[in-house]
C-alpha cells in the first residue's frame, strides 16, 4: 500500500485546449476527494509545444518544462488516465508523452485506472485496450475495471455526469484504486 499522502496523478490524455477530457479529470478529482484521496492533474495541454523535439531522444532531460511533468510521474505510484478516443485509439500526444518518460522505470510496478470517453456508444474500448497493452509492456498494473463513458456529450453537462451507472462505476473504480 502506498502512502496516502502521495497524490494520485490524473493524466488528461489529450493536449486539446478546453477538452471534455480535462473536465472529466476535474470531475474524477472530486470523486477522489470525496473518497479521502489527494490528487493532482497532469494535463497534456501543459506539455511544451515543441516537446517532441526539445525533450525526446538526444534531448532527453534537457527540457525543464517537460522535466517538471516527468518528475510528477516519477514520484507518483498511482494514476488515473482519462483517455479520449481519437481515430479508433488513444491520442498520439499521449503515446509521445509516454515515450518521453524513462524506460522502463516510469510505470514499472505502479497502478493505474483507465477511463475512456467517446462520442460513440463504445466509450473508447479499443483505445483503452491499446493503452493497456502498452502499460502491460511497461510493467504497469491496471485495474480490471475500465470505465467506458460512451456518448459522453449526452451524459455530461455543466461539469456533472448525469448517467447514474457512469457515476457508480467511476466511484467504484476510484475506491479500488485508493485501496491498492
Amino acid at each position: 500500500m502506498t502512502d496516502p499522502a502521495t497524490p494520485i496523478v490524473i493524466i488528461v490524455g489529450t493536449n486539446r485546449p478546453h477538452s471534455v477530457s480535462r473536465q472529466i479529470a476535474d470531475y474524477y478529482q472530486q470523486i477522489l476527494h470525496r473518497n479521502g484521496a489527494t490528487s493532482t492533474i497532469l494535463d497534456l495541454h501543459d506539455l511544451p509545444a515543441d516537446f517532441t523535439v526539445s525533450a525526446l531522444y538526444s534531448n532527453n532531460g534537457k527540457s525543464e518544462a517537460f522535466n517538471q511533468l516527468r518528475k510528477l510521474v516519477d514520484e507518483a505510484e498511482k494514476f488515473v488516465f482519462i483517455v479520449p478516443e481519437y481515430n479508433g485509439s488513444y491520442p498520439g500526444v499521449l503515446k509521445a508523452f509516454i515515450d518521453g518518460l524513462p524506460y522502463p522505470n516510469s510505470f514499472t510496478n505502479k497502478k493505474a485506472a483507465l477511463v475512456g470517453l467517446s462520442s460513440n456508444p463504445q466509450g473508447a474500448i479499443i483505445a483503452l485496450s491499446h493503452l493497456n497493452d502498452v502499460f502491460s509492456y511497461l510493467g504497469m498494473n491496471t485495474l480490471a475495471l475500465r470505465v467506458k463513458l460512451g456518448q459522453i456529450r449526452s451524459y455530461f453537462s455543466n461539469g456533472t455526469i448525469t448517467n447514474d451507472l457512469y457515476n457508480e462505476l467511476l466511484d467504484m473504480q476510484a475506491q479500488q484504486l485508493i485501496r491498492l
